[in-house]
């Protein structure tokens, strides 16, 4: 039925279950498992001023490091489970970036992991996974994860 499936990781807690339905859904399915880390432009871009350029290039590195080793510590989960992977950086907004994804790699599923937190802070803040949930024309699973408020 799948044969990509996607899984993109924030490297929250909230994806941890995720992970665990996306290695399933791909052995189920003998799917190919794509994992993907965008790093945010927006998190370290939002400052017009260009006295910080340095800092943020510092900050730009560092989070596709640990967005690289999030989507490694993943891959070597899946391999482990004999799920053959693709580990993907990109750099842009996450919600687009993983829409765009899903297209160009014609993504037959995507599993999203979300921090199931209260509707007061979603609604101020909204979410990734609600963004692409709503957005995708491609299936889409979100699963929940309990967050200590």
């Amino acid at each position: 039925m799948y044969d990509r499936i996607l899984l993109p990781t924030d490297m929250s807690p909230g994806v941890d279950r995720a992970i665990e339905h996306a290695v399933d859904a791909a052995q189920r399915y003998d799917a190919e498992l794509h994992v993907l880390y965008v790093v945010d432009a927006e998190a370290y871009s939002s400052y017009p001023g260009d006295e910080y350029v340095h800092e943020f290039e510092g900050l730009e590195n560092a989070l596709e490091e640990a967005g690289g080793d999030a989507v490694e510590d993943i891959v070597e989960t899946a391999s482990a489970a004999g799920v053959d992977t693709e580990a993907v950086i990109r750099r842009g907004v996450p919600h687009e970036e993983i829409l765009a994804y899903m297209d160009e790699a014609d993504v037959g599923l995507t599993v999203l992991g979300s921090k199931n937190r209260s509707g007061e802070y979603r609604r101020l803040l909204g979410s990734v996974a609600e963004r692409v949930a709503r957005m995708a024309e491609r299936p889409v699973t979100v699963i929940k994860t309990p967050v200590d408020e």
